[in-house]
């Protein structure tokens, strides 16, 4: 099924933790937990073919459960994977861990095919530390890069690498290093530039500041520094680059009415996304567009797009820079891949598409849940953040615990005062939403969402405490931690690096993703 050409997706309803440990290649982590959220927005046809699968028997029948719910949610052709991936495992079929892992074994495909060029981090140091001019561009989001960077490192998202460049370093004898946190975006990053041509000598930095720090070498945080935006002439030199890469690279552009008929289209799945800046974003955006910066769908592919053979179209300002760099590596990976860089008729604004908030639940303020509990604890609080956040910091007296074993989680709580109530927060207020109306259809009581999460609670002057395990109600197998969060130091980084490169050799034994160059 996932060779014969028509769409499907197959979906582990696992957490995210879970899947890491062990899935099939092409699978995508859809977790039980958010699916009647995801689901809608994911899956644009309701008859589109879809394989559910867990971990197997240990996993008291999740893929059941996620099988009901999308069938209940309208989904007319879906199957349930027998054995989970223990029994693709037993097959003779192999597991990946990780996440992300088609476009993480792409990265490394692409290093492979054109010996990207790299630097060593003690090579960088010494680069530095000499008078020749140089740039470091690092290619992940603010977040990220605002935790840990490169001493004197710019951030310049992916996807905003050619269309910033010439504005950073107009001078072509100048130096462009590009880094990440390990390897996929400091190759595809660097590997961007040269396939746009731009003239100064590109390099990748050779495992990012996870190498970084191996090294010995201090690393950076707290920055903020971002890349500006081009001026007229960078713009135009960055549109003739993107324009050459769209020509090599066959990367073609649809109108509106096109787009539409695609829309509307029962037949096949179509995906609208969005790649500029969250700010232009949120400023206005295409109706239906969801925001996916180039950068991170290159990288992420699986967390933007979940059934495979389906169609891709790329929203962008109308120079088309980033949508046609991002759509020539997803062409790459195998994608169906348009770009649209007509203006919306009427712009959306805001966060884009989504599923409502459920009737019935209404939300509690961070000054009203601290007069409950400072009261005597009339409340219950519930916290569906994840367990990394919720070991950083979390209300006193909240329990931990993830959507999709509400239920068993309720054998281990303590009863709901009299006259009280249960009270739940997630990062995702939607997802408390629902939580929130699971326990009340369950006739556990009112429930309530607290309005603003955790930032609200603090912004009023709430405490907070970290740790306590033991107010953790089930498994914390719903994130797959970093490297740096393992608490294993630098043997942790240096694992996940051998694990990036032995990927080339088990993306060979796998055999069930192909990639494409125009060379080929």
């Amino acid at each position: 099924m996932l060779d014969d050409g028509d769409e499907i997706a197959l979906l582990d309803v696992r957490e995210q933790g879970a899947h890491s440990l062990g899935h099939p290649l092409l699978s995508v982590c859809a977790s039980l937990s958010r699916l009647d959220l995801s689901a809608p927005v994911m899956l644009p046809r309701r008859d589109v073919r879809i394989v559910v699968h867990d971990g197997g028997d240990e996993d008291d029948a999740l893929a059941a459960r996620a099988g009901e719910l999308l069938t209940t949610l309208g989904f007319t052709d879906v199957r349930m994977m027998r054995g989970g991936a223990a029994g693709w495992q037993a097959a003779g079929l192999e597991l990946f861990s990780g996440v992300n892992v088609p476009s993480k074994a792409f990265g490394e495909v692409i290093e492979h095919r054109h010996d990207t060029p790299r630097v060593t981090a003690d090579e960088l140091a010494s680069l530095v530390a000499g008078e020749s001019p140089l740039v470091i561009l690092d290619s992940r989001p603010p977040d990220e890069f605002e935790r840990v960077s490169i001493p004197g490192g710019v951030d310049c998202p992916g996807a905003e690498l050619v269309y910033r460049v010439h504005e950073v370093a107009p001078d072509p004898g100048t130096l462009v290093v590009v880094n990440c946190a390990g390897r996929t975006r400091s190759i595809i990053g660097a590997q961007s530039l040269l396939n746009a041509g731009v003239p100064n000598r590109v390099v990748a930095l050779k495992d990012g500041t996870m190498g970084w720090q191996l090294a010995g070498h201090e690393p950076a945080s707290g920055r903020t520094e971002h890349a500006p935006a081009p001026g007229p002439e960078a713009l135009r030199v960055a549109r003739e680059r993107a324009a050459a890469v769209a020509a090599r690279f066959g990367i073609e552009r649809i109108d509106r009415e096109t787009l539409a008929g695609w829309l509307r289209d029962t037949t096949r799945s179509t995906f609208l996304l969005d790649v500029r800046t969250a700010e232009e974003y949120r400023q206005g955006h295409w109706p239906g567009a969801r925001h996916a910066p180039g950068g991170q769908l290159v990288q992420a592919t699986d967390e933007y797009v979940f059934v495979r053979g389906a169609r891709i179209v790329l929203a962008d300002s109308p120079d088309g820079v980033r949508a046609t760099m991002t759509a020539h590596w997803l062409r790459q990976m195998g994608w169906e891949v348009r770009v649209l860089v007509e203006p919306a008729p009427e712009p959306e604004q805001g966060e884009g598409p989504g599923v409502p908030w459920p009737t019935g639940i209404d939300r509690i303020t961070a000054g009203e849940l601290r007069g409950a509990l400072d009261g005597g604890g009339a409340a219950l609080v519930l916290d569906l953040r994840s367990s990394r956040g919720f070991r950083r910091g979390h209300i006193p007296g909240a329990w931990w615990t993830v959507r999709a074993r509400l239920d068993e989680s309720t054998a281990h709580l303590p009863p709901v005062p009299d006259g009280g109530e249960t009270v739940f927060l997630s990062g995702d207020a939607l997802l408390a939403a629902h939580a929130a109306r699971d326990w009340q259809a369950a006739g556990r009581g009112r429930a309530r969402v607290l309005d603003g999460g955790l930032p609200a609670w603090l912004e009023a002057g709430g405490p907070t405490v970290a740790g306590e395990p033991g107010r953790m109600l089930t498994r914390p197998d719903d994130v797959w931690l970093k490297p740096y969060e393992r608490g294993e130091g630098q043997s942790a980084m240096q694992e996940y690096l051998t694990w990036e490169v032995g990927l080339v050799e088990q993306l060979r034994r796998d055999g069930s993703l192909r990639f494409w160059h125009p060379e080929d």
